[in-house]
């Protein structure tokens, strides 16, 4: 399966903390935490970047989230191919159009202590991530979070926060790569009907896993 679509299931549900607006003063784990109370549910479209250790960009993607805490979500990749994750609460479904193929696995299991886990599970994220408020640099508030589980996929995800609320968030893996995703058009708390988190097989696809 392509590389691309891997990344996304990673970043999943952190997309939903870039509607929150960060309070006057405060530091990137009191936002953090705030969103976690506050933020229930967003929209938005994003664009993806993945670079290498050289920091070269090695892949560019682009389309739109949903995301409804907790544990739902949906990401489109409208470019460069096809591809959408659906999240539904109780299973994973990832599928490629190109290869006509969906890969299902069960949502406690997929997740983990990926960075989907850090916003998109419950409210208790200090049990599975070290967080570390890593103060102002340059007009930014950063925070780091690495993931308690030696075996997770990833080295650790910053983000950074100025008073609109979340600016850049990097994905760094065991691999040297650095994902770097930005958002555009934010809702927060949108009303999401509930079939958009329903994801059914297309006829002819082949369904790999639980």
């Amino acid at each position: 399966m392509k590389k691309i679509f891997r990344t996304l299931f990673l970043w999943g549900c952190l997309a939903a903390v870039c509607s929150f607006s960060m309070p006057v003063g405060a530091s990137s784990l009191e936002s953090l935490k705030t969103f976690l109370t506050e933020v229930k549910s967003a929209r938005a479209q994003f664009k993806q970047i993945v670079l290498d250790r050289k920091l070269t960009t090695v892949q560019e993607a682009s389309g739109t989230m949903l995301f409804s805490r907790p544990g739902k979500f949906r990401w489109v990749y409208d470019k460069p191919y096809e591809q959408l994750i659906v999240g539904d609460g109780a299973k994973l479904w990832m599928y490629d159009a190109d290869l006509k193929q969906v890969t299902v696995k069960q949502m406690d299991r997929a997740i983990g202590a990926s960075p989907a886990a850090l916003l998109a599970g419950s409210n208790e994220i200090e049990k599975q991530f070290n967080l570390k408020d890593l103060g102002k640099r340059g007009t930014l508030e950063w925070l780091e979070a690495t993931p308690k589980d030696k075996e997770s996929s990833f080295e650790s995800v910053r983000m950074g926060f100025s008073g609109k609320g979340l600016e850049v968030m990097e994905l760094r893996d065991h691999f040297g790569q650095t994902t770097a995703i930005r958002f555009s058009d934010l809702e927060r708390n949108p009303r999401i009907p509930a079939d958009a988190f329903k994801f059914v097989p297309p006829p002819g696809v082949d369904v790999i896993g639980d």
